[in-house]
């Protein structure tokens, strides 16, 4: 498995550049922005961009979808509930960043579905509450959380679609997941399921 961590954006997103070293399929995970830097990756490493996937659709997570969309023809995937967010520029927020986008995926997923990539197989949890249809996507060891679950804190709930009750709710859910599993999150540092469940104040003792 192949994994890279590029900063993307003005607001420093974690975009995820993930492939299949055998088949060479790759996926992006929240690109931001920094289209070129990604593609650069991409391509110098050999892979075909197969998936933009999408883990809620905030303006500051989907900057370059459109252009790496145009530019590769990757399939954009993201939970079902998201599609509201992603097509409305008021609810996305790009209307406060100078721009707006408004975008629709190519596939909307359900919590539980498998998505395939390469010999990759990568298992969707639908973890509302940052957004209606926010998602973790979990590889093996890895768990991709956006901005559901970081290193001892949660996403806000004060955005459109917000719900606090449900976001304890969905990071709970992943609590109940193997104390192994390694978090990247959408900002901020990586940690693992165990230390947050020791550390992370929103998760139940």
């Amino acid at each position: 498995m192949f994994l890279e961590k590029i900063m993307a954006g003005v607001y420093g997103v974690n975009c995820y550049i993930l492939g299949d070293d055998e088949t060479k399929k790759c996926a992006v995970i929240d690109p931001g922005g920094a289209c070129d830097e990604i593609l650069h990756s991409v391509n110098n490493h050999g892979f075909d961009l197969e998936y933009i996937i999408l883990t809620h659709g905030h303006a500051d997570h989907i900057g370059a979808v459109e252009e790496i969309k145009e530019k590769t023809g990757a399939t954009i995937l993201a939970h079902k509930e998201e599609q509201i967010v992603l097509s409305n520029s008021q609810n996305n927020l790009t209307y406060m960043m100078g721009g707006s986008i408004e975008i629709e995926a190519d596939r909307y997923l359900d919590d539980g579905q498998t998505i395939e990539l390469g010999n990759l197989k990568l298992q969707i949890i639908h973890t509302p509450g940052h957004t209606p249809g926010g998602m973790c996507i979990k590889l093996d060891d890895v768990l991709f959380t956006g901005d559901t679950l970081f290193r001892s804190s949660i996403g806000r709930t004060d955005l459109f679609g917000g719900d606090y009750d449900k976001i304890i709710e969905s990071v709970n859910r992943l609590a109940e997941l193997d104390e192994n599993l390694k978090v990247f999150p959408g900002h901020g540092p990586a940690s693992t399921i165990g230390t947050e469940k020791l550390n992370n104040p929103y998760i139940k003792s």
